[in-house]
């Protein structure tokens, strides 16, 4: 039997439907209005933007084409099940009671751990907590990680390790105008988040120093006033070589770091013995030029350090990270007008989908499974025994590994592409091809969902509504202007439906995402992440409230530390860096290294940007960059197709010569699958504090695709001859 939810109709007469709505890429959650007009043969979408006080009425190329996807031809509208090897149409009955009976099946026959959850960073925040519930209440199991894994766990765990709280921005993106000297670290924000560019060229406009830390010359770079063009990998190191240079022009606010935070000494110890000509040797950046940047930095009054997976997405990203921050708290720049830091989200709901549950070791508000009163809290909301919560389980590639092993048998996975998100990621294909039960909930037949047992059809952005935390902290409502297409369900039915399907209905009798958001707030209350005083009708009137908001006549907090850090002593807390290289090191056979990003037309993966024929026809194919230095001595032209291999495999891409970055360096993007995949390419090796993989520094070697393959071909034959 399915539940029956109440669905949203509209006149056949009414020609034009306006749907207020936000973008579904990045983590800006720009607002914006869509016209669909039905007057004529076929229908036709008109795009503006709304203020909003997060991209004050911009949009961006992706924003303005968002609903091409939507509203496309290639969406999934009725689930499918693998039936004599193929995907064949059968009914949301039949699929529920096939996942119900297999998962059941699974579990018993090899414990409750035999299945896994794997969701995402851009589903809404009641899909995202649900998720979480379902894995504990409905599975019982542990295993449930996301995607978010690999887009702010270094952040993440670096800001709680020293402010004692998580949240993208310290600060409110208003407050960027204000700052004197901003470093902006491993982000591309001109291509990644674009609406944001006006505040740092009004902050430029107002006399402020632009310092950009990227082994490329990026759009961003093109603002900067210093660019650090650091080898990959090398961030620590540098800020190492910077806080010497602040410590010896005697640029530290000592009256904050002696009133506000605890642990300096340590780390002024360990760097009298940075050696700063060392320094640069291992950066690739010279002393000069750190010094510039340093003494620019530390001179300001005021300032903020942004950092982005070019920083976070190595085995020592958390490190990385909190050498920054030693640096925001070495010179006081943090609580007040002008100041403070921001992990930049890549994803839309980057936010608020690693604060409520779908991460493998927390519980709602940013609650910790492990922490005893944690989970009495959340089992009390619940109602379930605390004993009945399963433990932590292990990250998003570690996940993939379990799946290869064998461990875990059937997987779930809702709102993600993981055979081409994820690291090696020809391990994760083989894995989903071997496992005994996989069910995908997606708008299309992804490169992921084409090996699936079982697809379910779910709603897009424009049908969906629910509540996104943007990269400030900032909750933010996003209404439903159209209903689902064919049976497409939301993501939340889905797991309800599922739920009912396994007999756990009882847990789950939600009727529409307000009712969801009611029971997260509960959850969340008294917890870091603390959003019990925000409403659906608050968020209408006030357009956005920042977390956390403790009370219903609470305001909000746009910025965080004025008095004090979110650790019991109210102090934050420094601590020493080594200057460390990348464990995978370019050698005689791999003598390049190898980094990765996104481009400005796409998003993730491309699943649904390569459904827009707008946004897929400004880059029809991936691409690799690499200097014309390079270029020539590996024998590759412009526009010639290359063969770019690490020991992990191999990925098939179109060179583009650039003089924007170190001749020592390839960079490809991140938005397609199969044979163009990087991450066939890509390092797996995780940080031992945030389980990050290693993206963004991969050893490899670079050659013309004819030679690749004649070589191939020999190789191959030899093989058979022996």
């Amino acid at each position: 039997m399915e539940r029956q939810i109440d669905t949203m109709t509209f006149s056949a007469e009414d020609a034009k439907k306006v749907m207020e709505t936000q973008c579904p890429f990045c983590s800006v959650q720009c607002k914006m209005e869509v016209v669909e007009d039905r007057s004529g043969r076929r229908p036709t979408y008109q795009v503006t933007a709304i203020p909003n006080k997060a991209s004050e009425g911009r949009l961006c190329v992706k924003g303005m084409n968002a609903h091409q996807h939507a509203v496309s031809r290639e969406r999934l509208l009725y689930p499918m099940m693998r039936l004599q090897g193929e995907l064949k149409r059968v009914s949301w009955e039949e699929a529920l009671s096939a996942i119900s009976i297999r998962f059941t099946e699974l579990q018993s026959q090899y414990g409750l751990n035999a299945v896994g959850l794997y969701g995402g960073g851009s589903l809404t925040n009641e899909s995202a907590y649900l998720l979480g519930k379902f894995a504990r209440v409905a599975l019982k199991t542990k295993y449930i990680d996301y995607n978010g894994r690999f887009c702010m766990s270094a952040a993440a765990s670096a800001g709680v390790k020293t402010f004692g709280i998580d949240r993208g921005l310290t600060n409110r993106l208003s407050d960027i105008p204000h700052a004197q000297c901003i470093i902006l670290a491993g982000t591309n924000i001109a291509e990644c988040q674009p609406t944001l560019m006006p505040y740092f060229t009004r902050a430029k406009e107002n006399g402020a120093t632009i310092i950009v830390i990227d082994p490329r010359a990026s759009a961003t770079a093109s603002i900067a006033d210093i660019h650090l063009q650091v080898k990959p990998g090398m961030d620590a190191a540098l800020v190492n070589g910077m806080l010497k240079v602040i410590l010896d022009e005697k640029l530290t606010d000592e009256s904050f770091i002696q009133k506000r935070t605890k642990g300096f000494s340590a780390v002024k110890e360990h760097l009298y013995q940075v050696d700063l000509e060392e320094v640069a040797e291992m950066t690739g950046v010279g002393m000069d030029r750190i010094r510039k940047a340093a003494i620019a930095f530390g001179k300001a009054a005021t300032g903020m350090i942004f950092t982005a997976r070019g920083v976070e997405q190595h085995a020592d990203g958390h490190m990385a990270v909190r050498n920054f921050l030693n640096m925001i708290l070495a010179t006081g720049k943090i609580g007040k007008e002008g100041c403070g830091y921001g992990a930049v989200t890549g994803q839309g709901n980057g936010q608020g989908g690693r604060e409520h549950g779908q991460k493998a070791d927390q519980l709602p508000g940013y609650r910790l499974i492990e922490n005893a009163d944690d989970r009495a809290y959340i089992a009390g909301v619940w109602g379930i025994q605390p004993e009945e919560l399963p433990g932590k389980g292990v990250s998003a590639y570690e996940m993939m590994e379990l799946v290869h092993s064998g461990d875990i048998k059937g997987l779930f996975i809702m709102g993600s592409n993981p055979i081409v998100s994820n690291p090696n990621a020809t391990l994760v294909e083989e894995a989903f091809e071997k496992v005994d039960f996989l069910v995908v909930a997606d708008m299309f037949l992804s490169e992921t969902a084409r090996l699936a047992d079982i697809v379910l059809p779910v709603s897009a952005y424009l049908e969906n509504e629910g509540t996104m935390t943007n990269l400030e902290g900032r909750v933010l409502l996003r209404q439903a202007g159209r209903p689902a297409p064919g049976e497409a369900r939301h993501d939340w039915q889905v797991l309800c439906d599922i739920a009912y399907s396994l007999g756990k209905e009882k847990f789950f009798t939600f009727r529409d995402s307000e009712d969801i958001f009611n029971e997260l707030r509960v959850a969340s209350r008294g917890g870091i992440a603390d959003y019990y005083g925000i409403t659906y009708d608050r968020l209408r009137k006030e357009e956005g409230i920042y977390w956390p908001c403790p009370s219903l006549d609470h305001p909000g907090t746009p910025r965080l530390f004025g008095e004090a850090f979110a650790h019991k002593d109210g102090l934050a807390v420094f601590q020493s860096v080594e200057s460390e290289s990348p464990a995978e090191q370019p050698n005689d056979e791999y003598p390049l290294y190898l980094t990765n990003g996104r481009m400005l037309s796409h998003y993730l993966t491309g699943v649904q940007t390569r459904r827009s024929p707008v946004l897929a026809a400004r880059e029809v194919e991936n691409i690799l960059e690499i200097h014309p230095n390079t270029a020539e001595k590996h024998r590759l032209e412009d526009g010639a197709l290359a063969s770019v291999q690490s020991i992990r495999g191999t990925v098939i891409v179109r060179t583009k010569l650039s003089s924007a970055i170190r001749e020592d360096t390839l960079f490809i993007p991140m938005h397609w699958g199969d044979a163009q995949n990087v991450n066939r390419v890509t390092n797996a090796l995780l940080d031992p504090n945030c389980r990050m993989p290693d993206f963004k520094s991969s050893a490899v070697r670079v050659q013309p695709l004819a030679e690749y393959l004649q070589e191939t071909a020999v190789s191959t034959k030899k093989v058979k001859v022996e």
